[in-house]
């Protein structure tokens, strides 16, 4: 029995590979990074570039809404404490107004309280007069009637009666003034 062994040209280095598979690996490798930077990388590139934008574009805009926003707070500070300077000063002239109205009412009142004043002296003063020429007349006519019942005469006549009359009275007035 024969055996037939054929006896391989030689066994392969474990360590070495086969030139044929460097070849093809090489090949495939140099297709694939061609591919890779022909195609992939420019879109990643660029993809990653787009977002690198975004991302600092985003930063960009968020500092600039809050610069805006700062500025806008800075104006609003501002425009409050001038509302409340501006309130501050209304509230100063109305109190003013307010004092030279309350004055200038205190004034008329006192006006017309000195003039409905005078009104009434000068009505009481007039009273006081017909009141005083009523009372002389009728004194004057009792003081003749009493002194005609006294005297016994008649005194009838108007002329003597405004003389008696008018010296009665001013005797009555130097005793009730001494």
């Amino acid at each position: 029995m024969f055996l037939l062994v054929q006896e391989e040209p030689h066994e392969p280095n474990p360590i070495l590979p086969i030139w044929q598979e460097l070849v093809v690996g090489g090949i495939s490798f140099a297709i694939l990074a061609f591919v890779l930077m022909k195609f992939v990388f420019p879109r990643m590139e660029a993809t990653f570039k787009a977002r690198v934008d975004a991302i600092e574009g985003g930063i960009q805009r968020a500092e600039k809404a809050q610069a805006e926003a700062n500025e806008t707070l800075n104006q609003y500070k501002a425009q409050l404490a001038q509302a409340r300077t501006e309130a501050a000063r209304i509230r100063d002239e109305a109190r003013a107004d307010a004092e030279g109205i309350r004055q200038d009412v205190l004034a008329k009142a006192r006006e017309e309280s000195d003039r409905i004043i005078a009104a009434g002296r000068e009505a009481l003063a007039g009273e006081r007069q017909a009141i005083v020429r009523e009372l002389r007349g009728e004194m004057g006519t009792l003081a003749v009637d009493l002194a005609s019942k006294i005297v016994g005469e008649s005194l009838a006549d108007e002329a003597r009666r405004k003389g008696t009359v008018e010296r009665f009275l001013s005797d009555l007035e130097t005793a009730r003034v001494g």
